[in-house]
């Protein structure tokens, strides 16, 4: 059977076909136009939702642009309080809290981290443990009547010469760093002695004083009982020479600091005094010095009394000599007696309180090892 398509029905779907993408370009006319005019209204706006906690950040906004720190957190130690909260934190998170502290530490800046607490805070609002502890600091009498000091609580730390006197040591920072690289010496603990011998030189009743060391921030030099810039007397220099390369003493460090002070010339004695008592170069000074104090706590250690982390202890020892170092299980800290500005002060003491106050820090910080045998050992 033969089919065949009359002309009609060929007209009709053409003519459907065009009116069924007419209707299609419509549809899509109107929702474009729509859309457009929604737009243009803000119909379609999404007006979001609020944070559960948004009243809690716009109190941290008020608090932080209120300038009166007394209506902040109703103590005028600010700072106090920020270290109180990081404490407390600590025994609950203390990731966080070292992570806080760091970035106070590193960038000084008071406001950004008490936000930083004010952020965990968000999170222990619960733990009414924490939050009673916390507001321990603000329960305390601490809003008035409490008094803060300036200064220094060491007191000779505020006398005018210590300003001096750092500025002097620091001049001197690349030669005790060389000396401590090649005795293996903590250069904090060989600045302790050079600060025990420096600060009652530094007296702004002195002639020498007005004349040449203040001005020119330089350090003493001796030249007459004590040698150098760390006091080194003549026949310690030469038992330090001596306990080098004899090894038998319990002294001796091992071969590798045998000839580190090896005189070159035959006035040993008129060699020895100029190297010490430079005025131009403190090398010796620092390196006899640094000498001195391995060799006493090499002694100690061998006796079973190790002393490594008592810098009081060797202080004294450096400042009492060789022949008063007798070890035991209780030593004394002391020394020689010194007075600045009319206080006394031990010598052992002086080192002590330098060695922990914080200060010079940046350019002598705490070593992990106060004497590392790791490129020699005796």
């Amino acid at each position: 059977m033969i089919f065949s398509i009359k002309p009609f029905d060929i007209s009709n779907r053409i003519k459907y076909l065009l009116v069924g993408v007419t209707v299609i370009f419509a549809l899509i006319g109107f929702f474009l136009t729509v859309s457009f005019f929604a737009i243009k209204l803000h119909i379609t706006n999404d007006s979001g939702a609020a944070d559960v906690n948004d009243r809690y950040f716009q109190d941290i906004k008020d608090k932080y642009s209120n300038s009166d720190s007394k209506n902040i957190f109703q103590v005028t130690n600010r700072e106090a309080l920020f270290f109180h909260q990081v404490l407390v934190l600590n025994k609950y998170y203390p990731e966080n809290s070292h992570s806080i502290l760091n970035a106070y530490l590193k960038g000084h800046n008071l406001e950004d981290g008490e936000r930083m607490v004010e952020a965990v805070n968000l999170h222990m609002q619960n733990n009414t443990s924490y939050t009673s502890e916390i507001l321990e600091f603000e329960n305390q009498k601490f809003i008035d009547g409490f008094q803060r000091n300036s200064g220094s609580v060491f007191g000779w730390m505020n006398i005018s010469e210590w300003a001096d006197l750092k500025i002097a040591v620091s001049k001197d920072k690349h030669l005790i760093d060389s000396v401590a690289n090649l005795t293996n010496v903590e250069p904090r603990l060989i600045v302790a002695v050079l600060i025990g011998e420096q600060i009652r030189l530094f007296n702004s009743d002195r002639e020498a004083y007005k004349r040449w060391i203040a001005p020119l921030k330089m350090l003493s030099v001796e030249s007459v009982y004590s040698l150098g810039v760390t006091g080194i007397k003549a026949a310690t220099a030469q038992t330090i020479e001596r306990n080098l390369k004899d090894r038998n003493s319990v002294f001796y460090l091992g071969s590798k600091y045998e000839n580190l002070l090896d005189l070159s010339t035959q006035y040993i004695d008129n060699e020895r005094y100029k190297r010490l008592t430079d005025f131009n170069n403190h090398f010796y000074s620092y390196l006899y010095a640094a000498l001195n104090l391995k060799q006493l706590k090499v002694q100690w250690e061998r006796a079973g009394f190790p002393i490594d982390n008592r810098p009081e202890i060797l202080a004294t020892l450096y400042n009492i000599g060789f022949e008063s170092s007798f070890p035991k299980a209780n030593p004394v800290v002391g020394g020689s007696t010194m007075f600045i500005h009319e206080t006394p002060y031990s010598f052992g003491a002086v080192a002590f309180e330098y060695y922990y106050s914080g200060e010079l820090f940046d350019l002598f910080p705490f070593k992990k090892v106060k004497f590392d045998w790791s490129n020699g050992s005796i």
